[in-house]
């Protein structure tokens, strides 16, 4: 559950009014477009029925979408936020991980280059 105390805003997080902005948003648009696209031309009449109908459908899946989004947020344990980091000395050691190897030099016994 949410730590909410009475009387303080909430967090970006809790708060509903956000998702429900930005699904209103994708909502008109949705409106506009099947308005303008959906009549076939401007000698026609507007379909406004269609552009209820794609308005309502965007604002009610975007809206879900985000609630799912929000649903499945999970922070990082605070311990993974400490270290100083994961393989900061990578130039002492070889690809992977592995010490670097000596490597023989040109002219050396054994070693044939034709």
């Amino acid at each position: 559950m949410a730590q909410q105390k009475s009387g303080e805003p909430r967090t970006l997080r809790t708060s509903v009014k956000g998702p429900l902005m930005f699904s209103a948003f994708w909502a008109v648009l949705a409106f506009v477009a099947t308005l303008i696209f959906a009549s076939g031309g401007s000698a026609k009449t507007p379909r406004f029925d269609l552009a209820f109908t794609a308005a309502g459908i965007a604002f009610i899946v975007i809206l879900v979408v985000l609630a799912m989004l929000s649903m499945g947020h999970k922070p990082n344990a605070d311990y993974l936020g400490k270290g100083s980091g994961v393989n900061l000395s990578s130039s002492k050691s070889g690809h992977g991980g592995q010490p670097e190897q000596p490597r023989p030099e040109a002219g050396a016994p054994g070693d044939d280059v034709r």
